[in-house]
Parts: structure tokens; sequence; C-alpha cells
């Protein structure tokens, strides 16, 4: 299951901005995602397709329980908001079962914030190809 409390608080506090404060609230997630190191910053975690550069890189966290794995990405962008469009990605599938991500409508959990029409299509045009990479990580450690 996404983490659909922490996105439906973000939500409503999203929606009752305006578009300079919406801009400054994806910049402040951007910030607090993760560090990435600069040596994953390859061409084999960037993400195809995007106006601005993105990485993303996938760990597996050993199980704790009887659970299984689960994924654990770092990502980062040169572009704040850009980067703040991945820390929202995230908050769907961080930390979860790859059978539990394959099974995310990471879109339907976006939607509501209505990124293309609030943000430039330069801005957004790399997402369907971030939750592409997403999947298919997912996929590869079913």
């Amino acid at each position: 299951m996404t983490d659909h409390a922490a996105l439906a608080d973000l939500y409503e506090e999203y929606e009752f901005l305006d578009a300079d404060d919406r801009y400054r609230l994806l910049i402040d997630l951007g910030r607090a995602l993760e560090p990435m190191p600069d040596a994953l910053k390859t061409d084999a975690t960037l993400v195809r397709g995007c106006s601005a550069a993105v990485w993303v890189y996938p760990m597996v966290l050993e199980a704790q329980s009887h659970a299984g794995p689960k994924l654990h990405f770092l990502a980062d962008s040169n572009a704040a908001i850009t980067k703040g469009i991945i820390a929202l990605v995230l908050l769907t599938v961080q930390d979860r079962a790859p059978a539990a991500i394959a099974a995310t409508d990471i879109e339907a959990a976006l939607a509501p914030f209505d990124l293309r029409n609030q943000l430039s299509s330069n801005r957004t045009q790399g997402i369907p190809n971030m939750i592409a990479l997403i999947r298919e990580t997912a996929a590869r450690y079913r």
C-alpha cells in the first residue's frame, strides 16, 4: 500500500497553495530526499527522457521478517523542482516489497497533484520514464 496518509496530508497542503508556493513545496520535498552519493550518478542510473538530469538507484533491503525484501530508492536531479517531483513519486513506493510496488498505481496516487497542468511539460515529461524504471526494477526483484 502507498503511504496514503503522507500523500493525503501533503495534498491537503498543496491544494491550498498558489503556484509559487507549490513550487516551493516541491523544492522543499526535493531537499528532504536522502542524499545520493555522486559515485552513483552514472550513465547506468540516469533516467532517459527527462529534460533535467535524473538519477535513480535501487537498493534491496533485506527482509527483517518473513515479508521478504523491500526496495529502497536513492534519487537525485540537477533541477530543484524535478527533485521534488521525484520525492512525490518515491512517496508512493519507498521501502516496499517489489510485488507491492508492481501493484501500485503510481499515476493514480499522483493524479490529485495534477502535475501536468501545474508545471511545464519540460518538468513533467520524464515522470513516465521514472515510473517505468521503478516498475521494471520491481519486476526484476519479484
